[in-house]
């Protein structure tokens, strides 16, 4: 009886594993930027459905930064950089919303084909666009929904655009989240978060 649990525990994790790397695979070759949604069309194409296979966030985040170190090589440190290097004036021009660079960009494991990811944070829902208006930068808007902690779970305005062929999403966040991140999508976690200071030291360090 033990043998057989250990077994099929065994099954278990080499399921789990082999589903991580096709999701990881699907992230880093397809463009998908949802964990859950890699998730699923990696379980519907090998096979595999039961709820104890499928991996969490944080595994395809691994197997993500694997396969980009074996497959990308220079080609996604150089996108990376890019992209961080796009942040800055960014960050720059969205000073009076007190600017948080967020996500793939600043925790590594952006390509081409992500976004940069921007926290705004202003208590009055009406000044982002306004501000992008005021500045003729023609704005999509949408909404995220966001874990703000363990037992909270919020709808927040995004606004999303491109500049010199690179897309930009600003979430608007109340002022307060300054204090406190929400929590990521990766690990429940606060989320990291970067300045513009804490963007050129990181550039400055390579």
């Amino acid at each position: 009886m033990h043998r057989a649990r250990e077994h099929t525990a065994t099954q278990t994790r080499e399921r789990r594993q082999r589903l991580a790397h096709e999701a990881a695979r699907l992230m880093a070759e397809g463009g998908i930027q949802d964990f859950h949604q890699a998730r699923r069309k990696a379980a519907t194409r090998l096979g595999i459905h039961d709820e104890a296979s499928l991996p969490r966030n944080v595994e395809i985040e691994q197997a993500l930064r694997e396969h980009q170190r074996l497959f990308a090589g220079t080609r996604q440190a150089d996108a990376l950089r890019t992209l961080r290097m796009a942040a800055v004036p960014a960050l720059e021009f969205l000073q009076p919303f007190a600017p948080r660079l967020v996500g793939p960009v600043l925790e590594g494991t952006a390509d081409a084909h992500s976004p940069v990811h921007l926290h705004l944070h202003e208590d009055d829902a009406d000044a982002v666009p306004r501000f992008l208006e005021e500045h003729g930068i023609p704005a999509q808007p949408r909404s995220r929904r966001l874990r703000w902690d363990r037992t909270r779970v919020i709808d927040v305005p995004v606004w999303g655009f491109s500049a010199d062929g690179v897309s930009f999403e600003l979430l608007v966040l109340p002022y307060d989240a300054l204090r406190q991140a929400p929590l990521s999508p990766v690990d429940d976690r606060p989320m990291q978060r970067a300045s513009l200071a804490q963007l050129r030291g990181l550039l400055a360090a390579g």
